[in-house]
């Protein structure tokens, strides 16, 4: 068990902290999103949902970006 912070400025420093990666880990998902999305969905809509091939590519892509940004 980690131990308590005890001042204040311990409490903002953890929370700025937990911030901070919260940002990251926003930023990232929009990023892999968008990567991903335009890679992989044709820019002409010809189904509501994505294709077996579109879901494939997805897959795959989203599996390389988050083996690339560890």
């Amino acid at each position: 068990m980690a131990a308590k912070p005890t001042s204040t400025m311990e409490k903002e420093q953890i929370f700025g902290m937990a911030e901070k990666e919260m940002e990251y880990r926003v930023e990232l998902f929009n990023k892999l999103t968008h990567t991903c999305f335009n890679k992989c969905v044709e820019k002409r809509y010809k189904e509501s949902e994505l294709n077996m091939g579109e879901n494939s590519c997805i897959d795959r892509c989203v599996s390389k970006y988050w083996q690339a940004s560890d």
